[in-house]
């Protein structure tokens, strides 16, 4: 069975500076989806997210949550239903650990008790509960990226807090795995699929393709601004195509246990 759509990006294109990043663009997720956005540098990938939070407007096309144009939803509605994580998280205030991720609950009215647990929870999740205490600026960058994520997943961490009758939620992530160590890319990963369990719907780029592939039910390959493959791991990921699109020569072969393809150089 098909899972509950959630988010329908149909024919978007973005232009910026007189430049078109994104051509007639087409991406759907589900409810309890992990898709993953992979692609060289400068494909249109941060571009795709961009636009998809309502940060940049497209120059056609159209963006829907659960059926709704996007840019029509209210900030504070919206913020209840979907996350998003940059790539650049500059914060330079001295706030603890626990203090940054309390950020994220601006947008719910379910009070300090509650939202307390949430972000102990969240944080748990992500492994940085012995940073509460911490300040953020003298953390390393690995563990700013992990407590920036735990700030995400508790902005929609309960599906009651979303506001909308099917409690649609929507987790848009940027390279979040970029600054990590492979020990924390697999535990986040780990902790994005178990939250998509949940009934979240997941959009990230992800640099990392044997990465993307592992965790991710579908991808989107990009190349100069345009979506040319989409399907699961094993459909989108041959040695023709990851070579044409990333200009060098690969194989494609299947991981000993899991059977998901792995991407070697040659």
């Amino acid at each position: 069975m098909s899972p509950l759509k959630l988010l329908e990006v149909s024919g978007v294109s973005v232009d910026v500076a007189g430049k078109r990043l994104v051509h007639a663009a087409e991406v759907s997720v589900g409810a309890g989806e992990v898709v993953s956005v992979i692609g060289p540098n400068g494909a249109g990938k941060t571009t795709l997210l961009r636009v998809i939070a309502n940060d940049l407007q497209p120059a056609s096309g159209v963006i829907e949550l659960g059926g709704r144009d996007i840019a029509g939803i209210d900030a504070r509605e919206r913020a209840r239903q979907m996350a998003v994580l940059t790539q650049h998280n500059s914060l330079e205030f001295a706030f603890t650990g626990l203090e940054v991720v309390s950020l994220a609950r601006g947008p719910h009215s379910t009070g300090a008790a509650l939202d307390l647990r949430i972000c102990r929870e969240a944080m748990e999740a992500m492994d940085v509960g012995h940073l509460a205490g911490r300040l953020y600026p003298t953390l390393s960058g690995g563990e700013q990226q992990r407590l920036q994520l735990a700030r995400v997943l508790a902005q929609i961490w309960r599906a009651e807090d979303a506001g909308s009758y099917d409690q649609r939620r929507l987790l848009l992530l940027d390279e979040p795995a970029t600054s990590l160590d492979i020990g924390h890319q697999h535990q986040l990963m780990r902790a994005v699929r178990e939250f998509a369990a949940t009934g979240v719907g997941v959009l990230m780029t992800v640099h990392d393709i044997t990465l993307a592939a592992s965790y991710s039910d579908r991808l989107v390959l990009m190349k100069n601004g345009r979506c040319v493959a989409q399907g699961e791991p094993e459909t989108v990921l041959t040695d023709t195509v990851v070579s044409d699109v990333f200009d060098t020569q690969v194989l494609i072969i299947p991981h000993p246990e899991s059977g998901k393809p792995v991407v070697v150089g040659v």
